[in-house]
C-alpha cells in the first residue's frame, strides 16, 4: 500500500518484460510517490482500482498494443487487481502477497517495513473484501510467502481455490511479504514473465 513505481519487484519485472518485447508500464497511483494527493485523504481501493482502470484503458487504446493488458498487484494493488478485473479483465493476472479482506492485514506493520512508521490509513477508504470477487479470475498467478508477517499466507489459499482458472499458486517457503530473498526474487520475475508471455501474444508476431 506504500509502494511506488520505483520498488524492486516493479523495476526488475518491467526490465525483462521489455528485454523480451512486452510493453511495461509503471505508475504512481494518487498521493503515491511522484503523483499529486495527500496519501492519507486520497488512498482508498476504490480509488485505486480507478486509477488501474484508467491505466489499462490508455494502454488498450494504443495502435501497438493488440488491445491487451495484464495486471500485477503485489500486496494491497493485488486485493486492486481483484477488484479490477470486474471492471477490465486482463488477458493475464499476477498476484504477490495479495489479501482478501482488509481485516485480516497489519497496516502498521507494512508502515514500519517501508519506512513511513507515521503513515495513518483512513479505515473507511482502506476497508474490503473481494474474496467472491476472486470467483471470476481467470488466467491468475498467485505468490506468496508462506511467512508472510502483513498478509497472512491462507489468503493466497483462498484466491487460488476461488478463481475459475486457468490458475497456479506458487509459495515461497520462508519468504516474507516484500520478498527479500534473492532466489524468491528470480523465480518471480521467470515464472511471470512466462506466465505473460504465454498469454500476450506480441503485436505483429505470428
Amino acid at each position: 500500500m506504500f509502494g511506488t513505481a520505483a520498488s524492486a519487484k516493479q523495476t526488475a519485472l518491467a526490465a525483462a518484460c521489455v528485454a523480451a518485447g512486452m510493453g511495461y508500464l509503471r505508475f504512481d497511483h494518487r498521493g503515491c510517490g511522484h503523483s499529486e494527493g495527500d496519501f492519507e485523504k486520497v488512498t482508498t481501493l476504490d480509488g485505486r482500482v480507478q486509477d488501474l482502470v484508467a491505466a489499462a484503458a490508455m494502454i488498450c487504446n494504443r495502435p501497438d498494443t493488440g488491445g491487451q493488458v495484464g495486471y500485477f498487484g503485489s500486496s494491497l494493488g493485488g486485493a486492486v487487481c481483484i477488484r479490477a478485473f470486474g471492471l477490465k479483465p486482463p488477458e493475464a493476472m499476477v498476484l504477490c502477497a495479495a489479501p482478501v479482506r482488509s481485516s485480516d492485514m497489519d497496516p502498521a506493520r507494512a508502515a514500519v517495513m517501508n519506512g513511513s512508521p507515521g503513515a495513518a490509513l483512513r479505515p473507511t477508504g482502506l476497508t474490503f473484501d473481494v474474496a467472491l470477487e476472486a470467483a471470476a479470475l481467470r488466467e491468475v498467478l498467485v505468490f506468496h510467502g508462506d511467512a508472510d508477517e502483513v498478509v497472512p499466507y491462507r489468503h493466497a489459499g483462498e484466491i487460488y481455490t476461488a478463481a475459475a482458472g486457468p490458475k497456479k499458486l506458487i509459495t515461497l517457503p520462508g519468504g516474507d511479504h516484500r520478498m527479500t530473498d534473492v532466489d524468491h526474487q528470480k523465480l518471480f520475475v521467470a515464472q511471470t514473465l512466462s506466465w505473460f508471455k504465454d498469454r500476450l501474444a506480441t503485436p505483429g508476431s505470428s
